[in-house]
């Protein structure tokens, strides 16, 4: 794998301290960028794609270190944050690793360490960026950790052929976890805006005040703290992706300015007056389900239609469970890549534990449970003692149990199509009492009866 040369960034309101932590990683091959203030800091993190940050967690005199690891992650999640602090504040510190950031180093720092951290996290981003240019290039499998055999994962990947390279707004419904954003990046990745920027926001993850703020930037003096000009994710992306995920959430005032912004192609930041004119494509991301919310009068059915160019369903894993070993693999490669661990495999006993289990988080639980399992795992293969007991120690599928008679020569698919049929013809062609019957909800059943042709 050839190596990417990783963009790191050095933030410290000391020139001598930047300057001299740039200075050390010159012997590594990356490619640095210092600044001294928190405003510097975050306008590069928002524009360019920034693989390290190393910055002081104090910066005019505040724990400013933090803001920037939240504004780091939240345009890119794969960007590493190593902060250094000359408090040792534990707690703080504590408090940075579970919002994401890579590592911490105590003033004064020693230089190797501090070598010996960025080269770990420039080796991660390496992975990650060869795994987002090759992943397109791969037979049956369009992106990261979204990787199927059967009819409907096939009729997911043929729809991002055709979508991708337009321009046309998308709708992906699935559970949390099923790799809503994983599509919504491969769309990107994959379009002619690849080389623009791609932004995600979680829409049920803010405020209403901040939601607007981050969306459309705002105004300096437009509310207390407002000190400077800010420029919101419309305006960053301009040219490229925006990503809404669980849009949902979404309240309804932002909704009516969401659809103002898709029709008039203009964003006007908060406090001010001035139309700033984007281009951004829009990809739309819910686990719940918006017709629905519609009808309940929750969401603005004007922006539904606008949002729903076109709508990519993602079945969760327990219905593609042929999936399971494919994923098994591929996520045990990235783990061993980025680790750096001897692991090897896993054995037939483990992976049928796995392939059994009925993964409620999806794929995000599976991707999270193989690297544990690796980082834990000191043998050369993964074995059932190494899955969690959540997993391991649940009940497990038969595999020994026989079919009942008549029905061995017949396919589960047969058995469902059929299922699905007498339910209809029982139910007058009523697909709610048919969907309650058969133990599923509406929308997996109008898929069903579209994939079936029924």
């Amino acid at each position: 794998m050839t190596q990417h040369e990783s963009l790191v960034l050095v933030v410290d309101d000391e020139r001598d301290h930047a300057d001299g932590i740039a200075d050390a990683l010159a012997k590594l091959p990356v490619k640095t960028i210092t600044v001294y203030t928190v405003k510097d800091a975050l306008e590069i993190v928002r524009a360019q794609q920034v693989d390290i940050v190393v910055t002081d967690l104090k910066l005019d005199g505040q724990t400013e270190g933090l803001s920037i690891l939240h504004e780091a992650k939240q345009h890119n999640p794969d960007t590493e944050v190593i902060l250094i602090t000359a408090y040792a504040t534990i707690d703080t510190c504590k408090e940075a690793i579970r919002r994401g950031a890579y590592d911490y180093l105590v003033k004064p720092i020693e230089i190797d360490q501090l070598r010996t951290l960025v080269a770990q996290a420039s080796r991660k981003a390496s992975v990650a960026h060869a795994r987002q240019t090759t992943a397109s290039r791969e037979e049956g499998f369009l992106f990261e950790g979204v990787r199927g055999k059967n009819a409907a994962m096939q009729n997911i990947f043929e729809v991002l052929r055709r979508v991708a390279p337009t321009n046309i707004s998308v709708l992906i419904e699935g559970k949390s976890g099923t790799g809503k954003e994983l599509l919504a990046r491969a769309i990107h990745n994959n379009s002619n805006r690849r080389d623009k920027p791609f932004r995600p926001v979680n829409c049920a993850g803010l405020t209403e005040t901040l939601l607007e703020s981050e969306l459309f930037g705002h105004a300096k003096g437009a509310f207390t703290g407002a000190i400077t000009d800010r420029k919101g994710l419309f305006e960053i992306a301009d040219k490229g992706t925006m990503f809404l995920d669980e849009i949902g959430d979404m309240p309804l005032n932002m909704q009516a300015k969401i659809l103002r912004v898709i029709e008039d192609g203009a964003v006007i930041p908060v406090g001010s007056n001035k139309p700033i004119v984007v281009d951004v494509r829009i990809i739309s991301a819910t686990n719940q389900d918006l017709t629905k919310l519609v009808e309940e009068r929750k969401f603005r059915q004007d922006l539904y239609f606008r949002i729903k160019g076109v709508n990519i369903s993602l079945p969760s894993l327990r219905e593609r469970v042929a999936d399971i070993p494919d994923l098994v693999d591929y996520f045990l490669k990235e783990a061993i890549e980025e680790t750096g661990s001897r692991v090897g495999g896993i054995t037939d006993a483990a992976m049928t534990v796995l392939s059994n289990y009925d993964w409620p988080g999806n794929i995000r639980q599976l991707k999270n449970t193989i690297r544990t399992m690796v980082v834990m795992c000191d043998r050369d293969m993964l074995e059932v003692q190494d899955i969690h007991p959540d997993i391991s120690q649940r009940p497990q599928l038969s595999t020994t149990a026989k079919p009942p008679a008549g029905l061995g020569n017949v396919s589960l698919n047969e058995l469902e199509k059929q299922a699905i049929i007498e339910t209809l013809t029982k139910t007058n062609g009523n697909r709610e009492k048919a969907a309650r019957i058969l133990g599923i909800g509406e929308r997996t059943l109008y898929r069903k009866i579209k994939e079936y042709n029924l």
